[in-house]
């Protein structure tokens, strides 16, 4: 079931053609996390975005079921800042180009399937915090999105 996701306010950087990623403000109460975040670093993101007064890179969010692919921290830093939406590349994670890695350091053996991660977010049964790493073939312009537009 695709979830509605709002265009930004102003208008988006241009995606090269080859991309598959769409931007959007993704509603904050309908994204899916699977993985857990870290106090410390969720303190370290919340400071770093007041002090901008804006996120400066969108977050990754799979379009079919909202799971967060990358931003964790950042989105719960919106959460405390009371911010109701999130900017986010909306990409399709069917999508072979986007591969899942085994974030370095991690207590895990290998890296999660793409299957698994949708599982967890979908279960609200979590992975440890950086637990996987996504990294995707294609490029993705920077895109600072600044508060007013999330709120």
């Amino acid at each position: 079931m695709k979830a509605a996701v709002k265009g930004p306010a102003s208008p988006p950087a241009p995606v090269p053609s080859r991309s598959p990623a769409t931007f959007a403000l993704v509603p904050i109460g309908e994204l899916r996390a699977h993985e857990e975040t870290e106090e410390a670093k969720v303190e370290e993101v919340l400071e770093e975005i007041q002090r901008a007064g804006a996120v400066r890179e969108p977050i990754l969010v799979s379009r079919d079921t909202l799971v967060i692919l990358n931003g964790h921290h950042r989105v719960e830093a919106l959460r405390r800042l009371g911010m109701l939406r999130v900017p986010a590349w909306v990409v399709d994670y069917r999508d072979p180009r986007i591969h899942v890695d085994r974030y370095p350091g991690s207590a895990m053996e290998r890296a999660p399937s793409k299957e698994e991660i949708v599982r967890r977010a979908r279960s609200g049964s979590l992975f440890p915090p950086k637990t996987s790493h996504h990294r995707v073939e294609f490029s993705l312009p920077p895109r600072s999105t600044p508060l007013a537009e999330l709120a």
